[in-house]
């Protein structure tokens, strides 16, 4: 294994690729193939790649992952004209 990777890092190196360009192709590859493996179980996937789910859900909406979740932001429960109840005692 260790000898498939300093041939994949003396090729990137030869290629003129970059660290940073690097660290992405293999961090998109590897989250896609943990969400393979997992059948899109984000938390599952977080856990094989031993990171936070929640750097997980970042790292897919910063490389445009699937569909990175992105919660909508719920509005407040009203009381849609009925009338509030009053405290006892409360005048």
């Amino acid at each position: 294994m260790k000898d498939k990777f300093d041939a994949l890092v003396e090729h990137l190196l030869n290629g003129g690729i970059f660290l940073p360009q690097a660290i992405e192709v293999l961090e998109k590859n590897m989250i896609q193939g943990a969400l393979g493996r997992c059948g899109g179980n984000r938390c599952a996937a977080s856990k094989l790649l031993g990171i936070h789910r929640n750097t997980l859900q970042r790292k897919m909406s910063e490389y445009e992952l699937g569909s990175a979740r992105v919660r909508a932001h719920r509005k407040p429960v009203t009381s849609q004209g009925r009338p509030r109840k009053r405290k006892p005692g409360a005048a």
